[in-house]
């Protein structure tokens, strides 16, 4: 129809993958239309993900700071927590980034269409607002970047006061007195670590055998041991049988490792079990587009089946669910659209960053997965008991651990546990990139002191000569 708007390219969600795409894809000089439903531009990431959550995980540092003042040679004999406060700056923090993403799309000539996107047919989309009006637009190509949302317990409901995901954590009215995290990913740490700096006795109850599960498992039980020396409580192995909301907060029986059935009463409760792609509803059904569990199954292009759809973000099967990796995806969908080359995401060496307390980061193998994928496997580690500036900020808990093949000293995977390791890991996925070995790690010089020095050295510790302090 000749009323019909047309576009080179057209993007349903905003969030790491979905802005990101259409800022590249007004770059290289693609008509680009942009729909988001929430007329809010960042997703999940921006506005109950990453960002107010790494806020209220500052807060929570410089309140333990002031809580172990007397360590530094302060003394702080009256202060307390404006929890009203807290949430005003992460209030703030999120709109300022929402507006600076709505800048640079209409810098970058990058039309917003609010409302509610789904697929009406070959290279259409049907556009509903919020009044329920629907027009229809043409695009040669669509980029679906609709999300993910939290996974719920079968016959549980989040509300804004017990029951938890992280959308309504974020906005509690109060510190809990207590709170029973069920997972033990990096969105149940994380709130964990915020929680109990905040005061609130929390238990973490974790079905798997280990917290942080995707981690190497020296990772996990380094953080284990932290929390516990903290005052988390931990419960690995463990197996959720019922929750129960009552009038005074939430019970949750499960079935420890032992088989014993335990009880636990608390405030509150955050489910934070994985998350689920946003895959209903955006008009699938009568195209060619292939699921697997739910997920959009792609090419390395980030091509589905149904042409001239691509899909990004939550929604791929096999991708991380990582804001930074849907960025990225988004960048190669929309380059490949433009009929630009484009090079496809190596998956091995995207970094893993969790920020509780003691943080962890990661890229590429564990050290199981590079043994049972046949490497002989050389492990070079280094305590941050052992680095200066660990010991300057007071925060000497955890090691950087190398896993390298021994034939050639290829770096199969670094992981990280200590002050300020998600920041270090950057170091590491360059060095992978470029396919740099041990060796060369080893002989890169590092400024002194910093934490970054803890890199190289662990890159000594495969050889056997860790050197100094």
């Amino acid at each position: 129809m000749a009323d019909t708007p047309q576009y080179d390219v057209a993007i349903i969600g905003s969030g790491p993958g979905g802005y990101v795409g259409a800022i590249r894809a007004g770059q290289l000089g693609l008509k680009t239309v942009l729909i988001e439903k929430d007329n809010k531009f960042g997703g999940t990431c921006l506005h109950v993900g990453c960002i107010p959550t790494k806020d209220l995980l500052l807060n929570a540092e410089v309140y333990d700071y002031f809580k172990h003042a007397k360590e530094f040679g302060i003394e702080c004999k009256e202060f307390r927590l404006d929890w009203t406060a807290v949430q005003a700056r992460k209030a703030k923090v999120v709109t300022k980034l929402s507006k600076g993403v709505e800048f640079l799309l209409k810098k970058n000539k990058v039309e917003i269409m609010p409302g509610y996107g789904r697929l009406a047919g070959p290279g259409r989309i049907s556009v509903t607002d919020a009044k329920d009006q629907s027009r229809e637009i043409q695009a040669k190509n669509i980029v679906l970047a609709t999300g993910s949302e939290a996974k719920m317990i079968p016959g549980l409901e989040p509300d804004s006061k017990t029951i938890l995901t992280n959308k309504e954590i974020l906005n509690l009215q109060e510190i809990p007195k207590s709170m029973i995290v069920i997972g033990s990913g990096a969105v149940g740490v994380e709130f964990a670590s915020i929680f109990h700096r905040f005061g609130t006795e929390v238990t973490i109850i974790e079905m798997l055998p280990r917290v942080v599960p995707l981690e190497d498992e020296e990772i996990s039980a380094e953080l284990e041991k932290a929390f516990k020396k903290q005052g988390i409580k931990v419960s690995t192995g463990a197996k959720v049988q019922k929750v129960t909301k009552g009038a005074k907060g939430v019970s949750v029986e499960f079935t420890d490792a032992q088989g014993k059935t335990q009880k636990l009463d608390a405030e509150t409760c955050l489910v934070a079990v994985g998350r689920d792609p946003n895959t209903q509803n955006i008009g699938l059904e009568k195209t060619r587009v292939k699921l697997e569990r739910g997920f959009v199954k792609v090419d390395p292009y980030m091509r589905t089946d149904e042409p001239g759809v691509y899909a990004i973000g939550d929604l791929v099967a096999g991708s991380p669910l990582l804001a930074h990796v849907g960025s990225m995806e988004g960048i190669v969908a929309v380059t490949h659209a433009a009929g630009k080359p484009a090079e496809p995401i190596n998956y091995h060496q995207v970094p893993n960053c969790t920020y509780c307390e003691p943080e962890v980061s990661s890229v590429g193998l564990t050290e199981r997965q590079a043994r049972e994928n046949g490497h002989n496997v050389k492990v070079g580690k280094f305590p941050f008991a052992g680095n200066s500036k660990a010991a300057i900020l007071g925060s000497q808990a955890g090691f950087v651990k190398i896993v390298s093949d021994e034939r050639y000293g290829e770096i199969l995977g670094v992981h990280m546990i200590g002050p300020r390791v998600t920041e270090m890991i950057a170091e590491a996925v360059t060095v992978m990139r470029l396919e740099g070995t041990v060796e060369d790690l080893e002989h890169t010089i590092h400024p002194h002191p910093t934490l970054t020095e803890a890199v190289p050295e662990a890159a000594h510790a495969v050889f056997g000569r860790a050197i100094h302090i």
